[in-house]
This record gives C-alpha cells, structure tokens and sequence, in this order.
C-alpha cells in the first residue's frame, strides 16, 4: 500500500514529500490513518543522524494518533474506527524474561522502534509517523480514551508521557512524597502534571526564571533556580525523587544532595558528553542512587493514557503543517515551542 510522508534521503537534507510502501493487513495486525503526530527531539538527532545509524531513507515519528481502518483475522482488542495510538516501539521478541513481565522496552533482543529500525518490511527499516498511515502489530497499539477535541494533544504522550510517568510510577511517587522535576520542557512539562495528578508535592527545577511561572501554572507547588546556590542550599536532604529531564552534560552532586536518604535521582536525558563523574561519597552516605529509566512498556502506557484521560491530562502544544517541520526543528534546537510540536497529518494530503 502506498502511503504519502515526509522523510529525508540524507542527514544533510531538509525533510521533504515521498511516498512509501506499508505493508497489507496481517492476522494480528491494525491499519491506522494517522491524524496526528507529535514531534520529538530524537526525531531531529535521528534525520540528522546525530547518533549515528540513521538508514535512509529516514521517516520519523513515533507519537502518533489515529483512527483503525482496517484489522486481521486474529485481532481481539480493536475494530474499525477506534482512536487508537503508536509510541516508540512496534515489535520486540514477546518471547525473553523482559517482554514477559510487560517490560518490552528492556527486550533482552532489542525492542523494534517506531523508526529507523531493522524489519522485514520494505525498504528494511521501520518509517514512523510522519506519515499519513501506518500498519502495527494489535500488541503495540494502545486505547486512546480522551475526548475527541484532546487528541492532538495526546500525542506526545506517547513519548513524553510515558517516558515520565514510568519513572513516577517505579519510584511510588504521590502523597507524602516530594519529587523534584529537573527542566521544563517537552519531557518535565509532564513530568510536573503527571506528578501533580499522583499527589506528590512537586518542585520545578529550572535555569530560567522567566519559567517560574509557567511551572506553577503546570502544577507545580513550588521553583527553584538552579543557578542560585541558596535556592538549593535550602532543599538539601528533603527530595524522596528527583527527575533529570535535561539532556545536556551538567552537574549531578547539586542534585544528590537534595536527595533523602534512600531517594533517587532518575536520569531521562542523554546527553552529548558525558556528565561530571559524580561524587560517590554522598551517595554511599546516604544510600542514594543515580538511576536512569527509559520510555514504558505496553501495559504501563496503556496505564498512563488512562491515568491522563482520567485526570485530564494533555500535552501543551503547538499544531504545524507538516511543510513547516524544518522550522519547527530549527525552534526546537532554540527552546522556542512551549512545549511540544504536534503535526496535523491532514496537511500531508497537500503533497504531491
């Protein structure tokens, strides 16, 4: 089946219109118009292959929203015209100790990623959803619940959402905990509502005053900058949680020691160098930990977009044509959207 997207044929080429193949309805498969994508920072590291092994041509996309048009034979949990939702990952093994305990994104052989990925189908590597269609194994698709006008602003849940309420979730956070939210963009954004909504008490972390506001209109009961030593000095040793949403090289100690003892510092950012080695001795003292967790499985997203849809919780975004992508990542590397891209894949009908 051939579907109109936007890719790159090489990371030193703007984005631009093609078409691709998606595969035809399988037993356990569901065919999905996309309606919406969300667009992610690693999207952009990925096109311009800024981490290496990006094969081309390279469809990005893995936040995606839209409405079943067609299942296989064997499909149990969807039908024609549910809302319906694609994260990062659209394979893995189903078969190791990880995938068992709902864990498919620890797959001891490799998870199988939205994008840029090994498959059997054409051209050889998964394309994701910067594309008017896609085709899924029924097991990597999950429910959408919220109200049809939220739907755009559900996408980036599928990355952004996950990636912080799995970490909330491991580390019990909710009342009677404090949790710390390190930066405030795509990624803390959530983490702040998500957090909110579990009944944690939760401080903002940011380097940019201007942001204070903006993290208590997210639901965040109090800010710290992070430049001001005695903004911190005065947090120390009151944390149960602290999560690091910052993917550029910084200094972990100012953190550890805002940490209780038994707290956790969770790492969601990889960053470009490597951070300062951290300083072990207030961590043995203190029986700390430095911990990092990485988007959710199955079973958890599916969890954490009902948690949202009960709670009302969305991304805050900004809608583009797919036309304006390389803009939009050009703001993006800037800071400049608050919080998140989401593209309306009808603009991709305009293509040619």
């Amino acid at each position: 089946m051939q579907v109109k997207a936007y890719g790159a044929h090489s990371a030193d080429r703007p984005l631009e219109a093609i078409t691709i193949e998606r595969r035809e309805t399988g037993p356990r498969d569901v065919a999905i118009e996309i309606a919406y994508c969300g667009v992610c920072h690693s999207d952009l590291h990925t096109v311009r292959s800024e981490w290496g092994g990006t094969v081309f041509p390279c469809v990005p996309g893995h936040e995606i929203v839209g409405t079943v048009t067609s299942v296989g034979a064997e499909v149990t949990r969807f039908k024609i015209g549910d809302t319906v939702g694609v994260g990062c990952m659209v394979d893995s093994c189903q078969h190791c100790g990880s995938c068992h305990d709902d864990l498919e994104q620890y797959c001891e052989n490799g998870f199988t990623g939205t994008y840029n990925a090994p498959t059997a189908d054409a051209p050889g590597h998964t394309l994701g959803g910067y594309s008017r269609a896609i085709t899924v194994d029924e097991h990597f698709v999950l429910s959408i619940r919220h109200a049809p006008e939220q739907l755009a602003a559900v996408a980036p849940l599928l990355c952004a959402g996950i990636t912080t309420y799995s970490p909330l979730r491991h580390w019990n956070a909710g009342p009677g905990k404090k949790v710390g939210v390190v930066g405030i963009g795509g990624l803390g954004h959530m983490a702040i509502k998500i957090a909110h909504a579990m009944g944690a008490q939760v401080v903002a972390f940011t380097s940019t005053p201007a942001k204070r506001q903006d993290a208590i209109d997210l639901g965040a009961d109090s800010t710290v900058v992070s430049r001001e030593p005695e903004e911190m000095a005065a947090h120390n040793g009151t944390f149960d949680l602290i999560i690091d949403t910052v993917a550029a090289s910084h200094d972990l100690d100012a953190y550890v020691n805002l940490l209780k003892r038994d707290g956790a510092l969770v790492m969601l950012g990889v960053p470009e160098h490597p951070h300062p080695s951290p300083n072990i001795g207030s961590m043995i003292f203190g029986r700390k930990t430095i911990a990092g967790s990485l988007i959710g499985g199955i079973a958890e997203t599916q969890e954490m977009l009902d948690f949202c849809a009960e709670h009302g919780i969305v991304s805050d975004i900004e809608m583009i044509d797919i036309q304006q992508i390389d803009e939009a990542y050009g703001r993006m590397e800037r800071s400049g959207v608050r919080y998140r891209f989401v593209i309306d894949s009808a603009s991709l009908d305009a293509t040619a």
